[in-house]
């Protein structure tokens, strides 16, 4: 080594030395009263008390961050330069020595004490301190200045808290959020969210709320005036409303564009774009200029996953009039924000046009059907249970469920609604809820337990709530229907009291909106954490998102699971955004499957083309012979749905829409005659069921409710629940008496009741089949 060099490393750690004897480091600006060596610092004698560059939040009232969220990064053990001054200069350290002083420092309350200050709470701390002894024990040479400092403390020159700079210096190398946490702070801030949308503040909108019950007008009012003006925009919750005002709208004379998630069709053969546009919410623009805006559903602000969509609408939309459509819940809150904004909103009240009762007794028994019935089921296996029991007794119905593609939705309510079809009866899930105009004359509830997702994005079985009820009970004896009143029961006798008392109840008033961060706050989030994950990066911005007590931060488990999915493909943060803001069920493995095989194709900059979408999900696809057929084109349809939303996000990169378009309509067709057939589905999936096993497990028989862990008001009590098949499932029963929702005893009852329902079933099939057959020998001899 030469001499300059040496004499140059030896001042650098000389004026080191010094600057710690002194005790002048600026990692302990923050200290408050403690020991070092023989000085000691009071509290505010040394300038900048709090140093909120160094991640402590000048506002006192912000809360602490969920430090689990924070992830320590690694750190590589590389020696400098210097690394061999130290023990040229002093003498080699011994690793056990080194251990003891670490772990002396370690249990120094008052290292401890002022860590927290700098914002290293206790799980920090002591994370950071095993990175920082391990970097210690395992690195082959200390920088010099660290090897002099551990010198010094064994040779008694210095003290055990002299580690502390070089202590953080390391947190802050694992914990970069430690050095910015103000900053990130301030992008998380959320608290008023009407000033994201400077467009919509430049005007002076006037706000118009159509409050009423479902079947009262208040959207045809709303639509009326969007028709009569010179440019509008209407924002719907599905793409079967979307679609049902864009084609109203053009067939009033008054040309209008269709945009959803997939789907982009404009009436101008050259492509230019109409002045009247229907939309899903989420894909309405906040800086085109409107006459008039419609927001249909306004209650659904407060949904816990899709809550933004309407917030963003509602505060960001640049249009002279805002006619809000939805329950009179929401009401007193749409006030309210509009104060903020300061708007004024004018309400305009509407009455049911048509009256629905509350039947005094249950149905029952399927026997007991009537024309214009339609059971709602909360569950899709419920559905092809019921669909197979009412074929049995010689009936048709239609179906409808939430993962069936629109056309075929469409088809089965088109299906129902045709006085001249056999079909009279419909058996369908809550999503006809809204969006579909059905001839409805008794809404039948099989159930009033529904999945529901909580607060915490946990899934949880809860009774259904008032607003949800009176939903579903509206769609009975619609005013365009060819039933002028409606009727509401239940199937099961001890359900109807509990429907009766939900239906009694008034509407939660709503009192929160939700809100989702944005791609730009995410971008400037990663900027300070480069070497965050992306779902690592939404945690720490929800943890550390401040709202004031109007808004929510809308649940992003979807999001995080999208993310970690593809956390291993290499994208840019905006594209592995775009990717992640996908609406994919995530509860399809092929979906999930098909979703990552196209981030994997788009990170190697290889267009996804029409051929290989094709040979991705085997295209020519043929009818289905079983249900799990169904339910696989069920998959493929959104797999395609999946391919063009990308689309209109990465147009290069996703070349093939018509194509895929036009086969994705091929596909409705196939899916469409599948619904159709779906009782000789659901035969064929009994038939080829292995023996002893129920093809159609997580079914109920037609029985009393099950009842959620956690009841609602007036749920009612625990009850047996009996099942369809030969016996229960083993996985699903076991994980069943897991979770609590059945007891062992209450599984083999159940057993028990389904083996002899079954029995019952059969007997009555071969019973109408001896009579039909009695029936043929009499015609022939007649």
């Amino acid at each position: 080594m030469s001499i300059n060099r040496c004499m140059l490393l030896f001042s650098r750690v000389q004026h080191r030395i010094c600057a710690i004897s002194v005790r002048n480091t600026n990692a302990l600006v923050d200290s408050r009263c403690v020991h070092f060596g023989s000085i000691t610092l009071l509290k505010g004698s040394l300038s900048g008390s709090v140093s909120t560059r160094q991640g402590v939040s000048s506002n006192s009232s912000s809360r602490p961050p969920d430090t689990s969220l924070f992830v320590p990064l690694s750190i590589k053990s590389d020696v400098g330069s210097d690394g061999a001054v130290g023990a040229e200069l002093t003498q080699p350290l011994d690793k056990n020595e080194l251990l003891k002083m670490l772990n002396k420092f370690y249990k120094r309350k008052e290292m401890q004490k002022i860590a927290a200050d700098q914002g290293l709470d206790a799980r920090l701390f002591h994370q950071a301190f095993i990175s920082f002894r391990k970097y210690v024990l395992e690195i082959s040479m200390l920088s010099a200045d660290l090897h002099i400092i551990f010198n010094d403390i064994c040779c008694g020159a210095g003290h055990i808290d002299d580690l502390y700079p070089y202590f953080m210096r390391h947190a802050k190398q694992i914990f970069p959020m430690l050095d910015c946490m103000e900053d990130l702070r301030k992008i998380s801030d959320l608290r008023v969210p009407a000033n994201w949308y400077p467009e919509a503040r430049a005007i002076q909108r006037k706000v118009i709320f159509h409050a009423g019950p479902t079947n009262s007008g208040k959207t045809h009012h709303a639509i009326q005036r969007y028709l009569a003006a010179k440019s509008g925009v209407y924002c719907g919750p599905l793409k079967l409303l979307a679609h049902e005002i864009f084609e109203k709208s053009n067939k009033a004379g008054v040309p209008c564009d269709l945009v959803t998630g997939e789907e982009r069709t404009f009436v101008d053969e050259e492509g230019r774009q109409a002045e009247h546009v229907a939309c899903t919410i989420e894909m309405c623009s906040v800086t085109t200029p409107y006459e008039v805006a419609v927001i249909d559903e306004i209650q659904m602000i407060r949904d816990i996953s899709r809550g933004w969509a309407w917030t963003r609408a509602l505060l960001g939309l640049c249009a002279e009039e805002i006619h809000v459509c939805g329950e009179p819940a929401a009401i007193n809150f749409v006030t309210e924000l509009m104060y903020t904004t300061g708007e004024e909103v004018e309400v305009r009240n509407y009455k049911r046009l048509t009256p629905f009762s509350i039947l005094d007794h249950a149905v029952e028994s399927l026997d007991n059907l009537r024309p214009g019935d339609c059971i709602v089921c909360f569950s899709k296996n419920d559905i092809y249970s019921i669909s197979r029991q009412i074929e049995i007794r010689g009936l048709e119905c239609a179906v409808i469920y939430g993962s069936l593609p629109p056309g075929t939705k469409l088809s089965q309510a088109k299906k129902f609604n045709d006085p001249e079809d056999p079909c009279k009866i419909l058996v369908a899930t809550d999503a006809i809820g809204m969006g579909l105009n059905l001839s409805i004359k008794r809404i039948i509830f099989n159930s009033l337990v529904k999945p529901n997702i909580n607060e915490k994005g946990e899934k949880e079985l809860d009774t259904i709530s008032t607003s949800q009820a009176l939903q579903i009970a509206g769609r009975a004896g619609r005013f365009s229907s060819i039933f002028k009143e409606g009727e509401v029961t239940t199937m099961h006798r001890d359900d109807l009291p509990i429907l009766k008392e939900i239906l009694s109840r008034t509407v939660d008033a709503i009192e929160t909106a939700g809100l989702h961060p944005t791609a730009e706050q995410i971008e400037m989030f990663a900027y300070h954490l480069p070497d965050a994950t992306l779902s690592n990066l939404i945690d720490i911005f929800v943890s550390l998102s401040q709202v004031d007590g109007m808004y929510f931060v809308c649940n992003i488990d979807d999001f995080k699971f999208l993310a970690d999915m593809i956390q291993h493909i290499p994208l840019n943060l905006r594209s592995r955004y775009v990717f992640c803001t996908a609406p994919i069920n995530k509860k399809q493995p092929f979906v999930c499957t098909s979703f990552l095989k196209f981030a994997r194709q788009f990170s190697r900059d290889e267009p996804l083309t029409f051929d290989w979408v094709c040979r991705h999900v085997s295209w020519p696809l043929v009818p289905p012979k079983n249900i799990k057929d169904l339910v696989h084109l069920e998959a493929v349809h959104d797999v395609l749905d999946l391919y063009l939303w990308l689309s209109y996000r990465f147009m290069d990169m996703f070349p093939d829409a018509n194509h895929v378009r036009e086969i994705q309509q091929e596909l409705d067709s196939i899916i469409q005659v599948g619904v159709r057939n779906i009782t000789r589905l659901i035969r064929a999936t009994e038939t080829n069921a292995p023996p002893g096993t129920n093809p159609l497990s997580n079914q109920r028989r037609l029985g009393p409710s099950p009842v959620s862990p956690r009841r609602g008001r007036g749920a009612p009590k625990a009850q047996d629940s009996g099942v369809e098949g030969s016996q229960l499932d083993k996985s699903l029963g076991s994980r069943l008496v897991q979770e609590g929702l059945l007891t062992p005893d209450l599984l083999r009852r159940l057993q028990k009741e389904w083996s002899k329902v079954h029995r019952q079933e059969e007997e009555g099939v071969k019973l109408v089949a001896g009579n039909n057959k009695t029936k043929g020998n009499k015609k022939k001899k007649k």
